[in-house]
């Protein structure tokens, strides 16, 4: 460990590989509220963001669970998969969007930015909500993976029904 006097130690989160500091000041720079997924071991979390001097404010959250209570997503399937991170995104768009939120920049974090992950699902979702989020259309998944056929057919039939639910519920 840094114990010279001439060394200086580094931030915790950055120690620990939580935090790339780097990244997150080029995201602040906008002063646009950064969309933010991070997916866990059992289901995947959406938030709008915004800074502020006393510390980042939530905005908007949806997280797999509100899809299970909320969204008529079934509580037996995944919510952490691909067509699950996608509706997640697709709720954020649609709860940003009535709160007055028009744009947004995505953090992903330390995720790694693998074409069609479930962090592009998500990007997909809010984008298809409406929020204007710059990305390139080479990374978002096709429309197989966001549906959910890829996986099987009553799983597509549930992407469909909370489909209609998020669409349905916030206007």
């Amino acid at each position: 460990m840094a114990q010279g006097k001439n060394q200086r130690l580094r931030f915790k989160r950055r120690r620990n590989g939580q935090t790339d500091y780097k990244r997150r000041m080029k995201l602040l720079r906008g002063n646009v509220p950064r969309a933010v997924v991070r997916v866990s071991n059992t289901q995947v979390t959406c938030q709008l963001v915004e800074f502020g001097t006393g510390g980042d404010k939530i905005l908007s959250s949806v997280t797999g669970r509100i899809l299970v209570d909320n969204y008529k997503w079934p509580s037996d399937i995944s919510r952490k998969s691909v067509p699950a991170t996608y509706l997640a995104g697709l709720a954020l768009a649609k709860n940003a969007i009535s709160a007055g939120y028009k744009e947004a920049i995505l953090d992903i974090g330390l995720a790694a930015s693998s074409p069609g992950s479930r962090v592009f699902a998500a990007l997909r979702g809010m984008v298809d909500g409406g929020l204007d989020i710059p990305h390139g259309k080479s990374v978002l998944p096709d429309d197989d993976r966001i549906n959910g056929t890829h996986i099987s057919d009553t799983l597509a039939k549930s992407v469909k029904a909370t489909k209609k639910a998020i669409e349905g519920a916030k206007k």
